[in-house]
């Protein structure tokens, strides 16, 4: 027989690294491992919630900087939680979450910006406040 008709993997009920996972199901790892990861995070949280508090609280930076930096510090935060926390990688096993994490942020996304739009046509298209008040019996 040629190699083409016959794999001895194909055939073998032995497990081997070739072996096709489901997302999500991933190998099985040490508790250190999640302990470590956790307590990195936490480390990381800590520094970053105490450099926010540092630089709204201090004259390190330049005053009108001062926004700018906390929305870094934020967004910086966020990719700690999740990272450290939710687990949420680019690996091939986390599509999933991935994807959801995108539909997520979408659906805020659009919230925010559909009530803004609402209220600002609203704004723009209701009557004075005095000229409602002089039509009052």
């Amino acid at each position: 027989m040629s190699n083409l008709e016959f794999d001895p993997h194909l055939y073998t009920a032995s497990l081997d690294d070739r072996e096709d996972h489901a997302p999500g199901d991933e190998p099985e790892e040490s508790a250190g491992h999640w302990v470590r990861n956790a307590n990195l995070g936490l480390g990381f949280s800590i520094v970053l919630t105490a450099a926010a508090f540092i630089v709204a609280g201090s004259q390190f930076i330049y005053a009108p900087a001062i926004p700018v930096a906390l929305i870094v510090l934020a967004i910086a935060q966020m990719g700690v939680h999740l990272v450290f926390f939710l687990h949420i990688t680019t690996g091939p096993d986390n599509t999933n979450n991935v994807l959801a994490l995108a539909f997520g942020i979408l659906v805020v996304f659009l919230i925010v910006v559909g009530s803004i739009w609402i209220m600002d046509n609203l704004n723009r298209n209701m009557m004075p406040m005095e000229q409602q008040m002089q039509m009052q019996p």
